[in-house]
């Protein structure tokens, strides 16, 4: 896959983010993007062919395979990258309408179409708030697959067709697990950032809306 499609989406949604916005383009870009295409994606490459157990059974490497990693971790992980991008679309689509909306008119509606205010503004509330979702959602997924984010080196297996409890032994436990520890960490600190985010839009636009009543009411 090409992952060209998601550096332009990241680098499109840059324009309308706020400043906090930015930082979490930057951290997705930077620590999880690049680190998945320049490393991550290479550990986890042959990680059926390096499983290995004690027995030739046939069938049974690969039932105990199955059964340790039911779903492979470069795969999850590319799927938490595009499903916590995704919302950012969201942002896009929003803009983009209201451009064709102001083109169609052939006046100005708004005072800015990249402006985060009214319409725009739930949308962006609706795009952080799916983030956070996402993000919560696949890290709890990864730790009840993985058993909290661990790689052991031994696991044994006594699952049909093994005919008894076979010893396997998984490739780069240490190298595997630390990035594991990686994808948590970034995932928590995209998590913070879009809390951040969120907190700082809605404290923003009560304040807004504070000011608005009481100069209103002044007046």
């Amino acid at each position: 896959m090409s992952w060209g499609f998601l550096r332009d989406l990241l680098s499109g949604v840059n324009k309308y983010s706020t400043a906090i916005g930015r930082i979490w383009v930057a951290v997705v870009f930077i620590f999880r993007l690049l680190v998945y295409i320049v490393a991550a994606e290479n550990i986890w490459k042959y990680e059926h062919d390096e499983f290995e157990c004690s027995i030739r059974q046939p069938g049974c490497e690969n039932v105990c395979f199955d059964h340790f990693f039911p779903v492979s971790h470069i795969s999850l992980w590319a799927l938490q990258l595009i499903m916590v991008s995704t919302p950012s679309l969201l942002v896009v689509f929003h803009v983009a309408y209201r451009e064709n909306r102001e083109k169609h008119h052939n006046q100005k509606l708004y005072k800015s179409p990249r402006h985060i205010d009214g319409g725009l503004l739930c949308t962006y509330l609706i795009s952080l708030i799916l983030k956070i979702g996402f993000e919560i959602g696949f890290l709890a997924l990864f730790y009840k697959l993985y058993n909290g984010f661990k790689v052991p080196r031994l696991v044994k297996c006594d699952i049909t067709p093994c005919p008894n409890t076979v010893d396997c032994y998984i490739s780069k436990p240490t190298e595997k697990m630390i990035f594991l520890y990686f994808l948590g960490a970034t995932s928590c600190l995209c998590i913070v950032l879009n809390l951040s985010e969120l907190s700082y839009l809605i404290f923003k636009y009560s304040i807004k809306r504070y000011l608005k009543r009481y100069t209103k009411k002044h007046q």
